[in-house]
């Protein structure tokens, strides 16, 4: 899958929310990505409320990644406001999928819900380490078990080996390319002049 996130014009430096907006993008079609692989190996996931309770706990692994990269390339006030814009962003693409396929909800909105979960997620992740070989073990084994109780009995066993050993190691290259175009501040060359017929 081919991750765009360099911008056409470089002139003017791009506020937390705009490079907030394309790393939104880029997570939602990687972890989309990863439910068309998933389906590809045979594995069950039905359109409906387990679809998206998928790409929610892949969402929230991306954006996890996401953070720990924007750590240790970001500076602390610009970083608070590109997480916050970036969580934001992904819910609202969430929610109008949702509300799309599944109705509007009963009660709390599907964005705060997926806010409240990513909050919750949140505070198990941060107990797990990100270095710069990436994510360890347990934080690859998280998600593996997250999507394992969402899965059909038949998947179960098999689940959390395809997502540690190939979904979200795929995943995590992409928002590594992603980032790395975003707030990689070497030059980039000059584009060639196209010569018009005329």
């Amino acid at each position: 899958m081919r991750i765009k996130s360099q911008w056409f014009n470089d002139d003017k430096p791009k506020t937390a929310k705009q490079s907030a907006s394309v790393m939104a993008f880029i997570a939602w079609r990687l972890a989309q990505n990863a439910v068309k692989q998933m389906r590809a190996a045979q594995f069950d996931i039905d359109p409906g409320p387990q679809y998206f309770d998928f790409l929610s706990e892949f969402l929230i692994f991306l954006l996890q990644v996401t953070d720990r990269i924007a750590y240790a390339k970001l500076e602390g006030g610009y970083r608070a406001e590109f997480t916050t814009a970036l969580v934001i962003r992904v819910a609202e693409i969430l929610e109008e999928n949702e509300d799309t396929l599944l109705g509007a909800p009963v009660e709390k909105s599907y964005q705060n819900r997926f806010i409240d979960l990513f909050n919750a997620r949140s505070a198990d992740y941060a107990t797990m380490s990100y270095g710069e070989g990436g994510t360890d073990f347990p934080f690859l084994r998280y998600l593996g078990n997250q999507v394992m109780h969402i899965m059909p009995r038949k998947d179960q066993s098999w689940v959390i080996d395809q997502i540690m050993e190939i979904e979200a190691p795929q995943a995590v290259a992409g928002i590594g390319k992603g980032m790395q175009g975003l707030f990689d501040a070497t030059p980039r060359p000059a584009r060639k002049e196209r010569l018009s017929g005329d």
